[in-house]
């Protein structure tokens, strides 16, 4: 057999089981086990609030497991063709060894990618926001391409999303918008894309064709359960603003005063929704928002002091420092600031394609200095 290939699939079955290892499969499959069983007995349905957390627990569990067990099983069959093919004089197995390689390398990639995301609200959903920034109604229009990107993202990879907050721009675009994408590792996953994005092109509004640079900002925040709290006092530390909803949406959202503003008045915090019909509904979806925000708010805090400890710069926040650019004239580019992947294709990226940048990011943070 030839000693490359086989140095290779070698390699990569070593890989697999210490990656297994790491992420503690046994420990998980032991607890889904104890789950399973806890489910089983008799009046376990009886405590919804018991048994809710539980169900929640499992399908987290079984969510990560299951890829982790396509790898192995894909490990065990490529051990037996290694096994076969020290007997198979004919080749065979060597080929089917050299065909399996690839399929098995991406499967590899994909639950090692899922291994970055180790904090526990990388796991969960997400509500992102973009706003527009400097640049008129180029940013604006910059802004709703953005929001088209991550939509398109969400779209292709099966996750639900869902506009909580739009409002358009005088001429062209958004002012901004609120959005909540549901799947699992959706927040771990579109974390890194906080910050300031900045568009270089020929403005399709300049009548003269000069070449225009525009900004929006992004910001990503974990979307928790309705039983994750934090210390608040809705009738004292915030605001609460009411009115028409906006846009499209027939008669009913010009005459019902159904969007919910909430104001944080210590911070200054601001998050609206405008999607249900339901004033009531609109106020506890803007409260999980600002929940959300708040929260997130606090770990940068905490992030930025332990940067300024290490001499270092602080996570890139919202409305901060350019996190990517992305360049259509004269040059045709999209390149991260932070990882430094740049790739020659920006329509792709903006009809989507942007997993290549979010991995190059959560390796990219791997590699930045411990507390």
């Amino acid at each position: 057999m030839d000693q490359e290939l086989q140095g290779k699939a070698r390699q990569l079955i070593a890989r697999i089981l210490h990656l297994r290892d790491s992420l503690d499969w046994a420990g998980k499959k032991t607890r889904a086990t104890e789950i399973g069983e806890l489910m089983a007995a008799a009046g376990f349905w009886d405590n919804q609030d018991r048994a809710q957390p539980l169900m929640d627990e499992l399908r987290q569990l079984n969510a990560s497991l299951k890829p982790i067990n396509e790898l192995i099983a894909g490990s065990d069959d490529l051990e037996a063709m290694l096994e076969l093919a020290a007997e198979d004089d004919s080749g065979e197995a060597e080929q089917e060894i050299a065909a399996a390689l690839p399929d098995l390398e991406t499967k590899f990639a994909a639950v090692e990618l899922q291994a970055m995301l180790a904090q526990p609200e990388d796991s969960l959903s997400a509500y992102l926001y973009v706003q527009a920034g400097e640049g008129g109604t180029d940013a604006s229009d910059w802004a709703q391409m953005l929001l088209r990107m991550y939509e398109r993202w969400a779209e292709e990879r099966g996750f639900q999303t869902e506009l909580l907050d739009i409002s358009p721009a005088e001429e062209a675009g958004i002012r901004n918008a609120s959005i909540a994408i549901r799947g699992p590792y959706v927040f771990g996953l579109l974390k890194g894309e906080t910050g300031v994005h900045r568009l270089i092109r020929i403005s399709p509004f300049d009548g003269a064709g000069r070449r225009q640079t525009s900004f929006a900002a992004v910001d990503v925040v974990p979307e928790f359960d309705d039983n994750f709290t934090i210390d608040i006092d809705w009738s004292q530390d915030v605001r609460e603003d009411v009115a028409r909803a906006g846009g499209a949406g027939g008669q009913h959202v010009n005459k019902t005063e159904s969007a919910v503003q909430l104001t944080h008045l210590a911070t200054g915090l601001s998050v609206r929704c405008q999607n249900e019909r339901s004033q009531h509904k609109n106020r506890a979806t803007a409260r999980k928002m600002l929940t959300a925000k708040l929260y997130q708010m606090e770990r940068d805090r905490r992030d930025a002091e332990k940067a300024a400890k290490r001499g270092q710069k602080s996570k890139i926040g919202f409305g901060g420092e350019t996190v990517r650019n992305y360049v259509l004239h004269p040059d045709s580019y999209v390149k991260d600031n932070r990882s430094g992947l740049k790739t020659s294709q920006p329509q792709a990226m903006l009809d989507g394609k942007i997993d290549p940048f979010l991995e190059a990011y959560l390796r990219w943070s791997l590699d930045q200095p411990a507390e």
